[in-house]
């Protein structure tokens, strides 16, 4: 259903395949927790881009979950798709970029595993957190916040699992 969804709101095919990759990405992370609401992981990591058909910049998570409200998703949902940018980006950092004064820092498992799936899915390919941690060190203008909060993520999700 989501992403026949997808489709529809044309979203680009390229963001189809990096979405279906952050989705099995997510599945495999999540595998590794009881607790964790799998349906809600698959949901939110295959609309988590669908913003992207209708923006590129930053404001894709907000165009989202706009698109995603008027689907009847709820609020779960929404906040996957709103907080799944980067590492999170805290509410300083957000008026700093021009998006609404608010948190955008993952909060609960489901919105963590979605966001460092993301983070850990060039294009439609896995990388390591080495890989993102260059890639933004390039890209971000201060990135150190950014990157710490990355390797919080990625040692709470990742690392106690590795072999």
């Amino acid at each position: 259903m989501e992403i026949e969804l997808l489709k529809k709101e044309n979203t680009p095919e390229n963001v189809i395949e990096h979405s279906k990759a952050v989705c099995r990405k997510a599945m495999k992370i999540a595998s590794n927790f009881e607790d964790a609401d799998l349906e809600l992981i698959r949901e939110g990591a295959l609309l988590h881009d669908i913003g992207r058909s209708r923006t590129h910049d930053i404001n894709h998570a907000i165009a989202g979950v706009e698109i995603a409200r008027t689907y009847g998703y709820d609020e779960d949902v929404l906040n996957i798709i709103e907080r799944h940018i980067g590492a999170g980006i805290t509410e300083s950092e957000a008026v700093k970029l021009g998006l609404p004064k608010k948190s955008y820092v993952p909060e609960t498992l489901e919105e963590k595993i979605v966001a460092h799936a993301d983070n850990l899915i060039s294009g439609s390919e896995e990388v390591d957190v080495d890989f993102v941690i260059v890639k933004w060190k390039r890209r971000i203008k201060d990135p150190e916040d950014n990157i710490e909060r990355l390797i919080e993520l990625d040692n709470e999700l990742i690392k106690p699992f590795e072999e």
